[in-house]
């Protein structure tokens, strides 16, 4: 079934209803995400500290890779949903056709240093990883596609089928029971690179077959480079503030080192356990960025704005959620992952400080996708980039009044001003959108008209 045959989710119906039927097969997906990562460094670290630490060097080139299809993704899935809104199925098929050839163009990796003892796993596993860059970037790109239609089960199966593969392959092609043959590292991005190559089939399948996307008409070449302008609009900055949150976080974290090994091992638990929460904001806010855009393109503003109210409001009552359940059981939950008090005790401290302004970072998350699907993707950019700066000023001075607490503190300051000002600068974009909506947090009756 197409997505012109598919019943229109996104732009008819109770929108919170809607916005929980495509947001919960997401979470799939992004779980499955993490899973694929976690899987290989766990089987990694079987073969050797040296195997595990020369994958390790390849997280950040994985990261930039990443961050240039979600960012290339993040920008198909606004202008897409605003075209199929629209109902403009050439412009649909043209700019999905050109999203897909825009992916495949070669992303900057940087040169990392490494011990000459590391340096051949590196290259073992490296060999095979670059043959498989079209394999990452052109299924996150296309994801980003399907879901703009309103589909986000079909992409979340993907995502999920190829963490399973991978999960399936890693120990049989690292360790080579049975026939198979012990590959070491190189088994492991074998193993990466079969289940992608197995993920970008599918979906371009889907969306070549299935969704009938892609158009094969040779168009004029200005017409190609005006796809890519409109893409890239948005694309490019969300992929740098992709990139902006690492580079904090490893700011914060050489903060953290002063204090001793102990805090650093708690920072890096406390952010995997929180990572479980920030998936659910995830997979809210990417669902958020195409109903925003058919909604606009079909011109339902006011729906379109109702939507962002749910979301945040979803968020928000998550974040509550999480930050009492880790609080309430942090000293449970502590030394499940070390039996040290050097790594306890500051695991505890996170865990009851942080998640406190866990739903203030569920709202900048969907505050910045709105901003994207609003094309106002520099205003999303701007406000992390901001957001950042005031993090590690404050994180520095917190250290120095308040010792490793005023750090924690810190992350949660700054999730705070950061909501609020995101809020108040989408709030603003959307009285300009259509200045006769009342945006207030809970909307009059006449908004339960249009499908609250």
């Amino acid at each position: 079934m197409s997505y012109k045959s598919r019943p229109a989710h996104m732009t008819q119906g109770p929108v919170g209803k809607n916005l929980f039927k495509l947001t919960v097969p997401m979470m799939g997906g992004i779980y499955s995400f993490m899973l694929f990562n976690f899987v290989d460094a766990m089987y990694l670290g079987r073969l050797g500290a040296l195997q595990l630490a020369a994958v390790s060097f390849t997280f950040p080139v994985a990261l930039v890779v990443s961050s240039f299809g979600q960012g290339i993704g993040v920008g198909a899935s606004a202008i897409i949903s605003r075209a199929i809104g629209e109902q403009d199925e050439s412009n649909v098929r043209r700019i999905t056709t050109d999203t897909l050839l825009l992916s495949l163009l070669e992303p900057l990796f940087r040169v990392l240093g490494a011990t000459s003892e590391v340096m051949p796993y590196i290259r073992e596993y490296m060999v095979l990883w670059y043959l498989g860059v079209p394999f990452i970037i052109i299924p996150l790109v296309g994801n980003n596609a399907i879901r703009a239609t309103g589909d986000t089960r079909t992409p979340a199966i993907i995502m999920i089928s190829s963490a399973a593969a991978n999960a399936i392959l890693d120990p049989l092609l690292i360790f080579g029971p049975w026939v198979f043959p012990e590959l070491g590292v190189t088994g492991a991005a074998l193993a990466s690179l079969l289940a992608r190559a197995g993920t970008l089939l599918i979906g371009v399948w889907v969306i070549g077959y299935r969704e009938r996307l892609i158009t094969l008409a040779r168009p004029a070449i200005s017409v190609i480079l005006d796809s890519w302008r409109q893409i890239l609009f948005i694309g490019l900055p969300a992929a740098g503030t992709n990139l902006l949150l690492p580079v904090s976080m490893a700011i914060i974290t050489a903060m953290v080192a002063v204090f001793g090994p102990g805090p650093v091992a708690a920072l890096g638990a406390g952010t995997r356990i929180t990572g479980l929460a920030v998936g659910v904001f995830i997979a809210t806010s990417a669902v958020v960025t195409p109903f925003i855009g058919q909604n606009i393109g079909a011109g339902h503003s006011q729906r379109a704005q109702l939507a962002v109210l749910r979301a945040q409001q979803f968020v928000s009552v998550w974040g509550v959620i999480v930050f009492v359940v880790l609080g309430l059981f942090a000293t449970q939950i502590a030394p499940l992952f070390n039996d040290e008090s050097s790594v306890i005790d500051p695991l505890v401290h996170y865990l009851r400080i942080v998640p406190f302004s866990a739903a203030a970072f569920g709202v900048i998350l969907v505050s910045g996708a709105a901003l994207n699907a609003y094309k106002r993707p520099l205003h999303a950019a701007a406000l992390t980039i901001v957001r950042l700066i005031a993090l590690i000023i404050m994180a520095a001075l917190g250290s120095a009044l308040m010792g490793l607490d005023g750090i924690f503190a810190a992350i949660v300051l700054s999730d705070v001003l950061g909501a609020i000002a995101s809020y108040l600068w989408l709030r603003r974009i959307m009285i300009s959108e259509n200045p006769t909506t009342d945006l207030s947090l809970f909307p009059p009756r006449s908004a339960g008209r249009i499908g609250g």
